[in-house]
């Protein structure tokens, strides 16, 4: 009589994963246990697996997932260390749900706009006060490049623009707002152009408008560095807003 052959099914990958979550958790658990700092050193993989329980494979994959969210490093001949903890994972994914969907990408970028606002805007009597006569001029030498990046070519003008923004948020001494609104500003960069919605005449109204923020914060007058704000964002808000409806 013929014994029946049943053919071996692999295992699904979904379950697999939750060995995978089990590692990294190990690991995540072990760098809180251990008050480890970005860019401390992990132990070795051989030892990681003894300490976990779990095979070379699975500290390996657990390792490259650690990896893609900034929360461990491998430094290839050296080892692996404690990530720098940045907002890379979260740039990465919105800035890649605004170029994958014509229908999404308007909205990305308002939701960015809308956030960085508010963060400025809530926090507007502490970032008056807060700017030392130092960093306002910093502000304003941002502002003055703002102008000869306005006549020039190349990239100048955004980047100014960005360090203009950093620069703003750096009395707070929050480091959670300051990444957020890093990253925030990272996507804003990867997904604008793609929208062909920011001219010539744009520029020309963002250096007026961060003209009026540093007079604002000159003055310590948080009502009218609020006001500021809003005209600032107003004209990005309209842009976006007139896209979306050319669709």
């Amino acid at each position: 009589m013929a014994v029946e052959q049943r053919a071996t099914v692999p295992e699904p990958k979904a379950a697999r994963q939750p060995l995978r979550q089990e590692v990294a958790d190990g690991i995540k658990s072990y760098i809180l246990r251990n008050k480890l700092r970005p860019g401390d050193p992990l132990p070795t993989e051989s030892a990681l697996c003894e300490a976990l329980g779990a095979s070379r494979s699975s500290v390996r994959e657990a390792i490259r997932v650690l990896t893609a969210l900034d929360i461990v490093e491998v430094r290839h001949g050296h080892g692996t260390y404690v990530g720098r903890l940045s907002m890379s994972a979260l740039v990465e994914s919105l800035a890649f749900r605004g170029l994958l969907s014509p229908d999404d990408d308007f909205q990305v970028l308002a939701d960015l706009v809308e956030v960085r606002e508010l963060f400025e805007r809530s926090m507007a009597e502490r970032l008056v006060h807060g700017l030392s006569e130092e960093q306002v001029e910093r502000l304003q030498g941002c502002v003055d490049a703002m102008r000869e990046g306005h006549a020039g070519e190349g990239n100048g003008f955004v980047d100014t623009d960005r360090a203009f923004h950093t620069l703003l948020v750096t009395p707070l001494g929050n480091d959670l707002i300051g990444q957020l609104s890093a990253a925030f500003w990272d996507v804003y960069v990867i997904v604008a152009p793609h929208l062909d919605v920011f001219t010539h005449e744009h520029e020309a109204a963002t250096i007026a408008s961060h003209q009026r923020i540093v007079d604002a914060v000159r003055a310590r007058d948080a009502a009218e560095f609020a006001a500021a704000l809003t005209e600032h964002y107003a004209p990005v808000r309209r842009r976006l807003a007139e896209a979306r409806a050319r669709g």
